[in-house]
């Protein structure tokens, strides 16, 4: 009973992180479930059973506060939902060890790119609003699928940054946008391990454990997505891609970093984290007052 609840926490936080980040459901949960000794196939069954109830009601809650964009979620999650499936299927004989590292570097750029653009120069108004073209969702969410299947997390992490590097979407709107198509690709996922799995090694307790406790956080997410200003989001989503990134890195053959390397690493990067968020949190309000005070003498300009 007592693995049961706090499964059921992780679960709620989780989804709290995913539904207000647009990531780390997946990575999270199927984290936790491999230190307890679950192989891998089946810790990934798992997390996708239950993300078929907590990305349905993350996706509902998204579009009740305005954050989903249709046309995205069609164009990406149909390929995604390919991708999962494929990767479902195929986890058993693949092999993620190399792949991995390569992912990482990718996605780590993609990171520097997001929190840095967002940290010092805001949402990005250029293109905001430009529709983004089915050749490049339909390519994005077939990887992102395969990743996030044969890995056990990686819908978001892959989906989130790219969207967010596109500055065609405010991150509200991508954030709800990637959780709502992953509904999708939980569906394709779960029946491609259960084609190839059945129901072996999958605990259906963990599975509601995780479901109840991302049902109970999903709305909250979705509310607050809508509260915190674009650039801080921004900044925030930059700063957990970079930081689950260069820990795939340091834990690599590639790296092959020593425990002290690893925990020096870590200090500057959230020191480096910190730093970003509080100075996007200073513009942030430097913005506001700005826009406030030239509303304000707009009118008198006007009458004058």
């Amino acid at each position: 009973m007592r693995t049961l609840v706090l499964l059921a926490l992780a679960g709620l936080g989780a989804q709290l992180v995913d539904g207000s980040l647009g990531m780390a459901y997946g990575v999270t949960s199927t984290t936790l479930l491999l230190a307890m000794g679950t192989n891998p196939a089946a810790a990934s069954a798992t997390v996708h059973l239950a993300e078929i109830g907590t990305t349905l009601m993350s996706g509902a809650a998204h579009w009740r506060f305005g954050n989903v964009d249709w046309k995205v979620v069609t164009k990406i999650g149909v390929p995604g939902a390919v991708g999962a499936f494929l990767g479902a299927t195929v986890l058993s004989t693949l092999s993620t060890e190399v792949a991995e590292p390569v992912m990482s570097l990718i996605l780590l750029g993609l990171g520097l790119y997001v929190m840095t653009r967002f940290t010092f120069r805001g949402l990005p108004k250029g293109r905001l609003g430009k529709p983004l073209r089915k050749r490049f969702l339909s390519p994005l969410g077939l990887v992102a699928g395969f990743l996030d299947a044969t890995g056990g997390g990686g819908w978001g992490p892959v989906g989130t940054p790219a969207l967010l590097a596109s500055g065609r979407m405010e991150p509200r709107k991508v954030i709800g946008s990637i959780d709502t198509s992953e509904f999708l690709v939980a569906i394709a996922a779960s029946f491609g391990f259960l084609f190839s799995l059945g129901s072996q090694g999958i605990d259906f307790a963990w599975v509601l454990a995780f479901l109840l406790g991302g049902l109970v956080a999903a709305p909250i997410a979705a509310w607050l997505v809508r509260l915190v200003p674009p650039r801080v989001l921004g900044s925030a989503v930059g700063g957990v891609i970079i930081v689950t990134n260069v820990r795939t890195l340091l834990r690599s053959d590639w790296a092959g970093a020593t425990g002290a390397v690893s925990t020096a690493v870590y200090v500057l990067l959230y020191v480096l984290w910190a730093a970003g968020l509080a100075y996007s949190i200073r513009a942030y309000r430097r913005e506001k007052a700005a826009a406030a005070e030239s509303a304000v003498e707009e009118p008198q300009t006007v009458g004058a």
